[in-house]
C-alpha cells in the first residue's frame, strides 16, 4: 500500500511540474494570426547582426535609479537562478564588477543578442566555455536590457 501511494505521489508531483513548465498546444498554430505575440518568429534580435548595440546606441551619465529599480525587478524575475549579484559563479559568472571588465555595448549585446555574441565573439565564447551552459534568450526588449545594465552599473 505504502509504494502505490508513493507512486502516486511521485506521478502527481512530475504531471504538476510539466504543467508548471508550460507546454500543451497554443489554440492557434505558431505565427497565425490570433496566436501569441511573436510564435513562431525569432525574437527581433535573435540571430542578426543588425541588431547589434554599438557605443553610439548607448548614452551613460550618472546611475538612473528608476532604471536600476526596474532591472532589479528583471533581474530577481529572469537573471538570479543563474547569476549572484556578487563575484561568485552561479552557473553564469557573477555580476559584482562587470561594468568594469566589459563595455555597456557587450554586455546589452550579451542580454540581447546571445546566438550573435556565442557565434562570433571570442569573449564571450569563452565564458561559454568556463560556465558550460549557454545562455538562454530572455527575449528582454533594448528598454528592458539597458535597464539591467542601469542595475548592474549599482553592483
Amino acid at each position: 500500500m505504502r509504494t502505490n501511494t508513493s507512486n502516486i505521489l511521485i506521478t502527481v508531483t512530475f504531471a504538476l511540474a510539466l504543467a508548471a513548465c508550460g507546454g500543451g498546444t497554443p489554440a492557434t498554430p505558431p505565427g497565425a494570426k490570433g496566436g501569441p505575440p511573436g510564435a513562431g518568429e525569432p525574437a527581433p534580435h535573435e540571430h542578426s547582426k543588425e541588431a547589434m548595440i554599438t557605443a553610439a546606441d548607448l548614452t551613460l551619465g550618472d546611475i538612473d535609479n528608476a532604471m536600476a529599480e526596474k532591472g532589479k525587478t528583471t533581474y530577481d524575475v529572469k537573471c538570479q537562478a543563474c547569476h549572484s549579484m556578487g563575484e561568485n559563479r552561479v552557473v553564469g559568472p557573477g555580476w559584482k564588477g562587470v561594468t568594469t571588465r566589459r563595455k555597456p555595448e557587450w554586455i546589452m549585446n550579451m542580454i540581447m543578442n546571445i546566438d550573435v555574441m556565442l557565434s562570433e565573439d571570442p569573449e564571450a565564447q569563452k565564458l561559454l566555455e568556463e560556465c558550460l551552459v549557454r545562455m538562454p534568450n530572455q527575449n528582454l526588449s533594448k528598454d528592458e536590457a539597458r535597464e539591467v545594465l542601469e542595475f548592474m552599473r549599482t553592483l
